[in-house]
């Protein structure tokens, strides 16, 4: 076996997707894929596009976003990275290149790279680098009140990928959601490990239909959650 083939089986066993090995060509071939895009000239990004992105108003509690209302100050990632330098807009601009081509690969209307980090407040969160899509929250809380209704933040503290084919009936069920889009009804969260299996991140993908992440498309994810750690660097 391929160490590419070993290393994508090691992944879905940790991310508790073993239901997916037999998809381990398919996931090699998406990230020689999204290889290949890193390898072209990267978008034509303004740095304040990298740097800084809109995001809804939040409740009161912070529990919840406003769907339909924007704060009126941008997120600032610099202030979450270190501030703007040469290498850490190199890596955005990978970051967002990579996304952009899953995006394009899977047809979800949203997709997003998220980062464990210590914010300002000293609170471990997963910060949002990159995405696409509609507006949202740029910080999930890495704790597990937050996780009760959080997919994100449930999968950022253990590890384990969730696939929702219905939102609908997921939350009717009792399982935590957090809506930043009323429409969705198809989810994809999955964990980023380093080489030690720590979790660094998620990769969080969401769509309007029902079942709409079907092995092809978790292939891709699978494979932008392998790649991925390896450009977040010492963010």
């Amino acid at each position: 076996m391929s160490n590419i083939n070993t290393r994508i089986q090691t992944y879905l066993v940790r991310a508790d997707l073993d239901r997916y090995l037999a998809e381990t060509p398919v996931i090699a071939k998406c990230i020689r894929g999204i290889v290949d895009v890193m390898g072209e000239l990267p978008p034509d990004f303004s740095l304040d596009t990298l740097y800084r992105y809109p995001v809804p108003m939040m409740s009161e509690d912070g529990s919840c976003s406003l769907i339909e209302e924007l704060a009126p100050t941008p997120y600032d990632l610099a202030a979450s990275v270190g501030g703007r330098n040469e290498a850490t807009t190199r890596k955005l601009l990978l970051l967002n290149q990579v996304v952009e081509h899953v995006t394009q690969m899977t047809g979800a209307d949203w997709l997003g790279i998220y980062q464990v980090r210590t914010n300002l407040m000293q609170h471990r969160v997963l910060v949002k680098l990159a995405y696409r899509g509609r507006p949202s929250r740029a910080e999930f809380p890495l704790t597990t009140e937050f996780a009760a209704g959080s997919t994100n933040s449930t999968v950022g503290l253990e590890g384990s990928a969730r696939v929702i084919d219905d939102v609908a009936a997921y939350t009717a069920e009792g399982g935590g959601f957090y809506v930043c889009d009323d429409k969705v009804q198809s989810e994809a969260c999955l964990p980023m490990f380093d080489e030690a299996g720590v979790i660094v991140g998620i990769i969080d993908a969401e769509a309007a239909p029902k079942q709409f992440f079907k092995p092809d498309r978790i292939s891709a994810i699978v494979a932008l959650a392998m790649v991925a750690p390896a450009l977040l660097g010492n963010f």
